[in-house]
């Protein structure tokens, strides 16, 4: 399968693309960024590019078998307009320039800031552990960047029902556990002190657009989150120190992550590896 990954000299871009590469994928690299060690790989060829022209996405993905789509601003930055407006046009060039050309295996990267959360003024959360059907109420631009991802994604099948898109809803993504942990106090109960290892967020992407499934079809939502917390406390013990008023659906047990994955793990067949 040859499979184009935007956003290829990110973190968890780099990783889909060795990750592809190691399971005999043909890989097209796509950054406005220069990649890194292009002539390793005989089965990788990078193009530097910026997706936000429609144009040029739309010429460079022919005789591509399916996309990852991770290039995006990866925080609000002055809360103003550049995250919003350059994600937007982005997820839009990408997923309509597949949908023009057939490509029907699509996964994108969304965000756990599709709810209100670490970047937002304050934090609502309605009910532990969230699921994909949490309210999506963001109050800043990356998160209502994502949300408008989705939606276009909800769009795009609409019009083109063949097409599979996978929305991958990712906490912040890391090499390890343990630069999780160095999270500031205050900023890591917005965030629920949750991460996702980096290779596991790239195994994820894989699943969503090389596997062979009947599971899903259309649009699907995901939450990637790893199944516990990055603190040694218990959950429940930190649910009731920070978010007391939220309630829980069922015990938050040991150190369980306030996301439930189980959508992914049923759907996808992800199963989150340190």
């Amino acid at each position: 399968m040859k499979i184009a990954v935007t956003g290829c000299s990110g973190s968890v871009g780099k990783r889909v693309v060795a990750l592809a590469l190691k399971r005999g994928h043909t890989v097209l690299g796509i950054d406005r960024q220069s990649a890194e060690h292009t002539d390793e790989y005989t089965d990788f060829v990078y193009v530097k590019l910026d997706s936000a022209d429609y144009n040029a996405a739309l010429d460079i993905l022919k005789g591509c078998d399916a996309v990852v789509h991770l290039a995006a601003f990866r925080n609000p930055g002055d809360y103003g307009a550049t995250t919003h407006n350059n994600n937007v046009v982005l997820s839009w060039n990408v997923l309509r320039a597949a949908a023009e050309l057939g490509i029907t295996r699509v996964a994108q990267a969304s965000s756990v800031n599709v709810i209100t959360m670490v970047y937002s003024q304050t934090p609502h959360f309605h009910y532990f552990p969230i699921d994909e059907d949490h309210p999506c109420l963001p109050d800043e631009p990356y998160g209502l960047s994502k949300v408008i991802c989705e939606l276009q994604a909800d769009t795009l099948v609409r019009r083109y029902p063949s097409m599979r898109i996978a929305s991958l809803r990712l906490h912040w993504s890391v090499s390890s556990k343990l630069t999780a942990r160095s999270l500031e106090s205050s900023k890591a109960s917005k965030d629920l002190w949750g991460y996702v290892q980096e290779d596991s967020a790239a195994e994820a992407f894989l699943l969503a657009v090389a596997k062979e499934s009947t599971a899903w079809t259309g649009h699907e939502r995901f939450f990637i989150v790893a199944p516990e917390t990055a603190q040694d406390e218990e959950s429940s013990k930190l649910a009731g120190e920070h978010w007391p008023e939220v309630p829980q659906r069922h015990a938050l047990l040991g150190r369980q992550s306030f996301f439930d994955c189980g959508k992914a793990e049923r759907l996808l067949g992800w199963v989150h590896k340190d």
